[in-house]
C-alpha cells in the first residue's frame, strides 16, 4: 500500500473552499517540482515484467513517489507564501529528456478562514 504524508494544509483539487470556510484572500500561483529518473537496474527490470504483462509496478511506484514529492513541494511552497490552502490543485509531467521526467503539483495559493454566517 501507498505511504502518503498527511499534509499541514487543505490541499484541493475543486476551486471552491472546503465547507465551513471562505477565501479571504487569493495569494497567487504556487508549485511543486520534481525531476525523477529511471535507473538502468529498475528500467530493464520493468522490461522484464512486460513479458508477463499486467502493472509493471517498478514504474507505478516511481510514479507514486513522484507525485507525492511534487505535492508536499507545493505545500511547502504554498506556506512559504503565506497561504493556509491551495485550490485547483493539478499535476502535470514532461520527460526533459531520455529516462527523465519532471513531475508538477501547482495550484493557487489561498489564505482561508471560517466562514461567516
Amino acid at each position: 500500500m501507498y505511504q502518503i504524508a498527511p499534509h499541514q494544509i487543505p490541499i484541493l483539487t475543486t476551486f471552491e473552499p472546503p465547507p465551513g470556510l471562505e477565501v479571504e484572500r487569493i495569494v497567487g500561483p504556487c508549485w511543486g517540482i520534481t525531476v525523477r529518473s529511471r535507473s538502468v537496474v529498475g528500467t530493464t527490470c520493468a522490461g522484464c515484467q512486460t513479458f508477463f504483462g499486467g502493472e509493471i509496478t517498478l514504474f507505478t511506484d516511481l510514479a507514486n513517489d513522484s507525485r507525492n514529492e511534487a505535492m508536499n513541494r507545493l505545500e511547502q511552497h504554498a506556506r512559504v507564501m503565506g497561504a493556509n490552502g491551495v485550490l485547483g490543485m493539478r499535476f502535470d509531467s514532461s520527460e526533459l529528456m531520455q529516462n527523465a521526467n519532471e513531475i508538477v503539483a501547482y495550484g493557487t495559493a489561498v489564505v482561508l478562514r471560517p466562514a461567516r454566517a
